[in-house]
Protein backbone atom coordinates (compact mmCIF):
# COMPACT_ATOMS: atom_id res chain seq x y z
CA UNK A 1 0.00 0.00 0.00
CA UNK A 2 2.84 2.38 0.81
CA UNK A 3 4.43 1.61 -2.55
CA UNK A 4 1.20 2.46 -4.34
CA UNK A 5 0.87 5.80 -2.54
CA UNK A 6 4.51 6.60 -3.25
CA UNK A 7 4.04 5.71 -6.92
CA UNK A 8 0.95 7.94 -7.20
CA UNK A 9 2.78 10.87 -5.62
CA UNK A 10 5.74 10.31 -7.91
CA UNK A 11 3.50 10.31 -10.99
CA UNK A 12 1.77 13.50 -9.82
CA UNK A 13 5.15 15.20 -9.42
CA UNK A 14 6.23 14.46 -12.97
CA UNK A 15 2.96 15.05 -14.78
CA UNK A 16 2.94 18.18 -16.88
CA UNK A 17 1.22 21.10 -15.12
CA UNK A 18 -0.84 21.92 -18.22
CA UNK A 19 -2.84 18.75 -17.64
CA UNK A 20 -4.18 20.17 -14.37
CA UNK A 21 -4.74 23.70 -15.69
CA UNK A 22 -6.92 23.14 -18.72
CA UNK A 23 -9.89 25.26 -17.71
CA UNK A 24 -13.30 25.26 -19.29
CA UNK A 25 -13.85 26.33 -22.88
CA UNK A 26 -16.21 29.17 -21.97
CA UNK A 27 -13.76 30.71 -19.51
CA UNK A 28 -10.97 30.44 -22.07
CA UNK A 29 -13.02 32.22 -24.75
CA UNK A 30 -14.01 35.01 -22.36
CA UNK A 31 -10.40 35.46 -21.26
CA UNK A 32 -9.21 35.65 -24.87
CA UNK A 33 -11.91 38.19 -25.75
CA UNK A 34 -11.07 40.31 -22.71
CA UNK A 35 -7.40 40.45 -23.62
CA UNK A 36 -8.31 42.29 -26.80
CA UNK A 37 -10.66 44.73 -25.03
CA UNK A 38 -9.54 47.63 -22.86
CA UNK A 39 -12.33 47.42 -20.26
CA UNK A 40 -11.06 45.35 -17.34
CA UNK A 41 -14.31 45.46 -15.34
CA UNK A 42 -16.22 43.59 -18.04
CA UNK A 43 -13.66 40.78 -17.92
CA UNK A 44 -14.38 39.98 -14.28
CA UNK A 45 -18.11 40.26 -14.81
CA UNK A 46 -18.02 37.94 -17.80
CA UNK A 47 -15.92 35.34 -16.01
CA UNK A 48 -18.27 35.43 -13.00
CA UNK A 49 -21.31 35.04 -15.25
CA UNK A 50 -19.72 32.06 -16.98
CA UNK A 51 -18.89 30.38 -13.69
CA UNK A 52 -22.41 30.90 -12.39
CA UNK A 53 -23.83 29.47 -15.61
CA UNK A 54 -21.65 26.36 -15.32
CA UNK A 55 -22.65 25.91 -11.66
CA UNK A 56 -26.37 26.23 -12.41
CA UNK A 57 -26.66 23.19 -14.70
CA UNK A 58 -25.76 20.44 -12.16
CA UNK A 59 -27.99 21.96 -9.48
CA UNK A 60 -30.92 22.23 -11.90
CA UNK A 61 -30.45 18.58 -12.88
CA UNK A 62 -30.34 17.47 -9.24
CA UNK A 63 -33.46 19.44 -8.39
CA UNK A 64 -35.26 17.96 -11.40
CA UNK A 65 -34.20 14.39 -10.63
CA UNK A 66 -34.95 14.52 -6.89
CA UNK A 67 -37.94 16.87 -6.96
CA UNK A 68 -40.33 14.38 -5.30
CA UNK A 69 -37.96 13.77 -2.39
CA UNK A 70 -37.31 17.50 -2.01
CA UNK A 71 -41.04 18.28 -1.95
CA UNK A 72 -41.60 15.48 0.57
CA UNK A 73 -38.89 16.82 2.86
CA UNK A 74 -40.22 20.38 2.61
CA UNK A 75 -43.75 19.20 3.40
CA UNK A 76 -42.48 17.25 6.38
CA UNK A 77 -40.54 20.25 7.72
CA UNK A 78 -43.13 22.98 7.14
CA UNK A 79 -46.33 21.05 7.81
CA UNK A 80 -44.99 19.45 10.99
CA UNK A 81 -47.15 20.53 13.92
Amino acid sequence: MKKLIFLCLLVLLFVNQEVFAQGCAQCKVVAEQASSEADESSFGSNINTGILYLMLIPYALLIFLFRKKIVGILRMVFLKK
